[in-house]
């Protein structure tokens, strides 16, 4: 497919992570976890140019070092806890634009989903093209069918989380997805504003379990290296 469009890849990277320290370059089989992504998008056959957006310098030094730009340091007020990653997404937009570099379609790519490959990334470019989409977020199959989880109310008691019956067959259970982080594309216009959510992008990429890790604890990691070992 040609396309006479423009995409940016940008991979926002805050320095501070609770959960694992330096999570975002800790390493995994050899390489920091940032690179699988920039590696990804680097492999991409529509991929104009890989920012990665970062207030720390250790990040941005290990981004450029595998490949990706970095054309400044996120400001104090993006980089704190209640930042909202849509807001480094415009900011770093609007600078990019000022600098003389514009782009008709953003596609953002968590540093935390390493097993997502460059394919998914041009199938989903694709798939949002052909349907001339405004938004696409890519999504994964639900393990636990929401069927079968409860909640716990205020006497203490068991709630369904869903009307219907339990007693339905597995096979029988209508299919749920969840927005699994891996890519994000977004059409840059007067829709792509402070109020956007990209979790809410309309149309929906489905990868596979084998390629859906989101390193948020050590256990991810295990897991992750343990996929990648296997692939």
């Amino acid at each position: 497919m040609k396309l006479n469009k423009k995409f940016l890849a940008l991979i926002p990277a805050r320095a501070g992570s609770k959960g694992i320290k330096d999570k975002n370059i800790i390493d995994l089989k050899g390489k920091p976890l940032i690179a699988y992504s920039i590696d990804a998008a680097l492999k991409s056959k529509y991929i104009d140019r890989v920012v990665v957006s970062t207030d720390g310098e250790e990040i941005a030094a290990v981004a450029k070092e595998w490949g990706a730009d970095v054309p400044f340091l996120r400001p104090d007020y993006l980089a704190s806890d209640t930042a909202k990653t849509i807001d480094a997404v415009l900011h770093c937009i609007e600078a990019l634009k000022k600098a003389g570099d514009s782009y008709d379609y953003l596609v953002l790519l968590q540093p935390t989903q390493p097993l997502r490959q460059s394919f998914h990334i041009d199938e989903a470019i694709e798939k949002m093209l052909e349907l001339e989409a405004e938004s696409l977020v890519s999504v994964s199959k639900v393990k636990e069918h929401p069927v079968l989880i409860r909640t716990i109310g205020e006497d203490g008691k068991l709630q369904n989380l869903l009307n219907g019956s339990s007693t339905v067959r597995r096979q029988d259970f209508p299919d749920f997805y969840r927005v699994n982080g891996a890519i994000y594309i977004n059409k840059i216009d007067e829709n792509l504003n402070e109020t956007t959510s990209l979790n809410d992008n309309i149309i929906p990429y489905e990868m596979a379990h084998e390629y859906d890790v989101d390193i948020d604890e050590l256990l991810d990691l295990k897991i992750a290296e343990l996929m990648l070992e296997d692939n």
